[in-house]
């Protein structure tokens, strides 16, 4: 298989340009992604790139917020802007004719954008709905605090991406435009542009859209480790009006560097992915019938991330959910994944690379997540053969550190702790 063979340069800026021609529709999806998420936040202020993140598109050093509407109306587009725990991005997708006209204005949005005040008044009003909106979610508040035990109030990973409505309510324009100017430079930038247009005019214009861009990044926030929690940890958010509780149960697992990463894919995928939720939704919502979800996730990044297991049950049946969940993971450490688990889930996850390439906003996010974690231009080919060279034993090496006497398990709902 000769794969998607991007090619990659770097601007004498810094600013990192992959792009991967395709020929499937006359279209282009790019990415403009900064490494300068939530974690780039101040600590006293949680929500600060969240904010950013809805107003950075309403004007800027050359254009107003209906400008910028505008332009994009009038060919049929619209941005997505969104700020996660380590990235801040700007997706789209044009017309190929477009490409040109759009990556100025997509570059003008992230090197120039000015936040008037009238516009950051209506998007922290809408910021502020989606905050009171998670306060009423079972779910939204047992992932929440879920995390805020396991590292922290103090850590990045322990903070609330949105914020809290007492620090968006104190973020000012000043503050926003400060995180700008501290955490977005070009040696931050990585354009991703897939589609039918050539690598040589993409390069021709990304130069001139961005070549010019001098700012100079300072103080990247360091996200260190977190300990894993030695103990077991219970904790319930009572919810009494609500119909469902939403149970969140895990741990602190790896880096996205770790050897063991595939491993642990394999065995995520065991134990929460597979067929109708692998193991546990076999268990739990298949044979006993008491939740309307369950499943794992683990969530690998520049630091040893969170492995979530997730299920929603009525009230009556919290206790026997986490009983199942602890019975399932000790039954996993104590004989391991069957032969045919990991040979079905290899290739489903083998099998499943192709369909997640098949549209250009695919191929970008594969691309970006390739590059952040500097997995290489080949990685597309080299992934079945790293997934096909994990052994049953390391599998089962991975399952050893999911032990239920050191999770860490909240419960929000109609439910309290007896």
């Amino acid at each position: 298989m000769a794969g998607l063979q991007p090619s990659r340069t770097v601007l004498p800026n810094g600013v990192t340009l992959i792009t991967k021609q395709t020929r499937k529709t006359p279209a282009v999806t790019i990415s403009l992604a900064l490494r300068s998420g939530a974690v780039a936040d101040p600590p006293d202020v949680p929500g600060t790139a969240h904010l950013l993140s809805r107003v950075i598109d309403r004007g800027t050093a050359k254009r107003t917020a209906a400008d910028i509407a505008d332009a994009l109306d009038s060919r049929g587009i619209s941005v997505g802007v969104s700020a996660s725990r380590q990235f801040f991005s700007l997706v789209c997708t044009c017309l190929a004719e477009d490409f040109e006209a759009v990556l100025d204005l997509l570059g003008e949005i992230v090197m120039s954008p000015i936040v008037p005040e009238d516009e950051l008044a209506t998007r922290k009003g809408l910021v502020t709905t989606s905050l009171r909106q998670d306060e009423d979610s079972p779910a939204v508040r047992a992932a929440e605090r879920f995390m805020a035990l396991l590292y922290g109030t103090a850590h990045p990973y322990g903070r609330p991406i949105k914020g809290t409505l007492e620090s968006v309510e104190a973020l000012t324009r000043e503050r926003l435009l400060a995180l700008h100017s501290a955490r977005f430079g070009p040696d931050q930038l990585v354009a991703i542009v897939v589609g039918d247009v050539e690598a040589s005019r993409i390069e021709a214009c990304a130069g001139k859209v961005f070549g010019g861009w001098k700012a100079k990044v300072r103080d990247l926030p360091v996200v260190k480790p977190a300990d894993a929690p030695s103990s077991r940890r219970f904790v319930t958010i009572p919810m009494m009006s609500k119909a469902q509780a939403d149970i969140a149960y895990g741990f602190v697992s790896i880096a996205r560097s770790d050897p063991s990463y595939y491993a642990y894919m394999l065995m995520n995928h065991v134990l929460g992915q597979y067929a109708l939720g692998g193991r546990l939704g076999d268990s739990i919502r298949e044979r006993q019938g008491m939740a309307y979800y369950a499943s794992s996730a683990f969530d690998a990044s520049i630091i040893a991330g969170p492995m979530l297991i997730r299920a929603g049950v009525a009230a009556g049946n919290v206790e026997r959910a986490v009983a199942s969940i602890d019975e399932e993971l000790q039954i996993l450490r104590k004989t391991g994944v069957t032969g045919r688990e990991l040979a079905e889930s290899r290739q489903y996850l083998v099998g499943s690379m192709p369909r997640s390439l098949e549209t250009n906003a695919g191929i970008v996010a594969f691309l970006q997540n390739a590059e952040f974690f500097g997995l290489g231009l080949d990685y597309d080919s080299c992934l079945p053969t790293l997934l096909t060279m994990v052994t049953i034993d390391e599998v089962n090496a991975a399952a050893e550190s999911l032990d239920p006497d050191r999770a860490t398990i909240v419960v929000a709902g109609p439910y309290q702790q007896k």
